[in-house]
């Protein structure tokens, strides 16, 4: 039976590591804890691959974190400049992909119902005029998440040290620590094994979705006739948005919809009812990969997504569902679940 002095330490260090998580939402370092949490894992993953080929915990360790490291870095610079080549591209960029989704809702907006056409833009100018109005409503809380590129990345690389120092200290087992620090390196562990499950989880749905995209696109409308524009900025965009649970598939389907209006009507309702399909499936897969593992359904994570973005903005929809997932293991920890 644990002592009533413990306890209260563990009720404590409970209270503490969940005050520290909203604190850091609220200091803007959300990069830096996913950043720690990634390199983490992954070192703690592929030590376990080295030691199966005979190197020593240890060297497998610094082997890790060396390559992991560059990999990272090197992952960060390219994808910087790819994201600005998107931006800027005027044949498969973000400013040609706005384009044909205005151009489509311009073309078939007379095909609605006059209720919906109330709710939708009806070319260009109005399209960029919502999303100027959008950026404007959440300039602060952008801003909040990263002050400048420059700044996440140091975030970042600060979170990829200390989250790589951590992975190479975890399993020493000369240091002998006390009541507290034991307790706190708990929470640290349940944190980072609710990260594993979400993130890791969520890349699987999100490559299984795209391959159910791209076989549709790109095998089953030709079939009959209907050849999408951008393809391969609607597969992109469907990977990376995948990886966001709930708000991510939105915001493809979105994508996919609307190109899809503008080649006809009946290529949109094609692409709805596929997308609706896919959902039906994507439940039982939801459930499968990440809600056997937290004993979460969509709507829970849905919830958390609202209520941490009322809180925090952009950077709690991110942090919502490892938060969530956190919570529930702490729950479970003490058999309240």
């Amino acid at each position: 039976m644990t002592k009533p002095g413990k306890l209260n330490i563990y009720f404590a260090s409970q209270i503490f590591a969940i005050c520290a998580l909203l604190l850091l939402l609220k200091l803007g370092l959300l990069p830096a804890l996913l950043a720690g949490l990634l390199i983490y894992q992954l070192v703690q993953t592929s030590t376990k691959l080295f030691a199966k080929i005979g190197v020593t915990p240890l060297l497998g360790q610094i082997f890790s974190l060396i390559i992991i490291s560059i990999v990272v870095i090197f992952g960060i610079v390219l994808g910087s400049i790819e994201l600005t080549a998107f931006i800027k591209s005027g044949s498969g960029g973000g400013v040609a992909l706005m384009q044909k989704m205005a151009d489509a809702i311009e073309i078939r907006i007379g095909l609605l119902p006059d209720w919906m056409q109330d709710y939708l833009p009806t070319n260009i100018n109005d399209l960029q005029k919502i999303m100027a109005g959008w950026l404007r409503e959440n300039s602060a809380q952008l801003s909040h998440i990263g002050r400048s590129i420059g700044t996440s990345i140091v975030y970042i690389l600060t979170g990829m040290i200390i989250g790589g120092m951590v992975a190479i200290n975890h399993n020493k087992t000369n240091i002998k620590l006390g009541v507290l620090p034991t307790i706190l390196k708990e929470r640290v562990c349940l944190l980072s094994n609710s990260f594993q499950r979400i993130v890791f989880s969520q890349v699987k749905i999100s490559t299984i979705n795209t391959c159910f995209t791209t076989i549709f696109i790109t095998i089953i409308f030709p079939l009959f006739n209907v050849q999408l524009p951008m393809k391969t900025t609607i597969i992109a965009i469907t990977f990376i948005a995948g990886l966001l649970p709930v708000l991510g598939n939105l915001i493809s389907n979105t994508v996919i919809f609307l190109i899809s209006f503008g080649v006809s009507s009946g290529a949109a309702f094609g692409a709805l009812a596929f997308l609706v399909i896919i959902h039906k499936l994507e439940y039982f897969l939801n459930a499968h990969i990440i809600g056997t593992n937290i004993s979460a359904r969509a709507w829970e994570i849905l919830l958390a997504m609202i209520a941490m973005e009322a809180m925090f903005g952009l950077s709690g929809i991110i942090a919502a569902p490892i938060y969530y997932a956190y919570l529930k293991d702490e729950l479970n920890a003490q058999k309240l679940l």
